[in-house]
């Protein structure tokens, strides 16, 4: 049995994966959303300790061994894809595969937030947290009014320490077993970095013609996409 690990990204928790979950469990597989430190449900752990993006790293690893899962497809979505990345590596030989949804990857030594001298302002102006977008700014990402509804009511501020830390890789992020799915609404070209992975035999790319959230959009979709993987 496949054990799918996922992991949503910015403002969003475990929630988010519940119509996916249920397809891959259905399917026959184990299937376990996560909610990364400080976020949805756990919104209020981190209030004494800051949490940092080694948290969620952390929070990743923590899980899958708490679980003693085996055979994981390790799922990152947007932010998340970033202690993803880094919590694949650490795991070993626990992992099947690493999967990135439309997903920032880890660079080491860099962040989330570099080069984005804006995002740094903005996370300093709300407190230390990045703020989620309104209803109008999920616009033109294949959502209907109710998935939009859904997004904006559960989003919670983002711890913005997880995005100003900086990504620690020991090994070429290339050499994991990878799929990298792109979502075409979004923006139809791969980011540098990913391009750069896509000449990696080990990774394959796998497009999706929604936006940004393809777990609301286009939940059965990804979910073929994850089992596929």
């Amino acid at each position: 049995m496949t054990q799918y690990v996922l992991v949503a990204g910015a403002w969003l928790g475990s929630w988010a994966w519940d119509e996916v979950v249920d397809e891959l469990r259905a399917a026959g597989h184990g299937a376990h959303a996560l909610t990364l430190s400080g976020l949805a449900d756990r919104r209020d752990e981190g209030r004494d300790t800051p949490i940092d993006q080694e948290t969620h790293v952390q929070d990743i690893v923590g899980a899958i061994e708490r679980l003693d899962l085996r055979d994981v497809v390790l799922v990152g979505h947007s932010y998340s894809g970033i202690p993803v990345g880094q919590a694949a590596e650490r795991i070993g030989d626990r992992l099947a595969r690493v999967v990135f949804v439309d997903s920032d990857v880890p660079t080491d030594g860099k962040s989330f937030v570099s080069g984005s001298a804006t995002l740094e302002a903005s996370i300093a102006e709300n407190g230390g947290f990045w703020m989620p977008p309104t209803a109008q700014e999920y616009e033109g990402q294949g959502l209907d009014d109710e998935q939009t509804a859904r997004i904006v009511a559960g989003a919670t501020p983002h711890p913005g320490a997880s995005l100003t830390g900086r990504a620690k890789l020991d090994r070429p992020l290339g050499e994991l077993p990878a799929t990298y799915i792109k979502c075409l609404l979004d923006w139809p070209e791969l980011p540098p970095d990913v391009a750069e992975l896509m000449k990696s035999d080990e990774w394959r790319l796998v497009e999706m013609n929604t936006g940004h959230w393809p777990m609301f959009s286009q939940p059965r979709e990804l979910a073929r996409i994850l089992l596929d993987a």
